[in-house]
C-alpha cells in the first residue's frame, strides 16, 4: 500500500477549503498535481520538502502531503 494514500492527500489539500465546494474532490486532480509539480523537480526546481526517496514523483507527493505546495483553483490563478 502506499503512502500517504490519495484519500489522506485530499483530506490535506482540503482541509483549508470551502466546506460546501472542496478544492480537489477527484483523483484525477491529485495525478494531475503531483505529475504537474514532479515535473517542475525534474525540470530543475528545487524540492521543498526532504523526502525519503530520489524519485521526482514521491518528492512531489510528499510535498503536498507535508503542505509545501498548494493547489489552486483556476479562479485564484486568475487572480494572481
Amino acid at each position: 500500500m502506499l503512502h500517504p494514500s490519495y484519500v489522506e492527500l485530499m483530506e490535506v489539500v482540503n482541509k483549508g477549503a470551502d466546506q460546501d465546494e472542496p478544492l480537489v474532490n477527484s483523483r484525477y486532480s491529485i495525478v494531475m498535481a503531483t505529475a504537474k509539480r514532479a515535473r517542475q523537480i525534474v525540470d530543475g526546481s528545487e524540492p521543498r520538502s526532504i523526502a525519503r526517496a530520489d524519485n521526482a514523483l514521491s518528492i512531489a507527493v510528499q510535498e503536498l502531503y507535508d503542505g509545501e505546495v498548494r493547489i489552486i483553483s483556476d479562479e485564484q490563478e486568475q487572480d494572481n
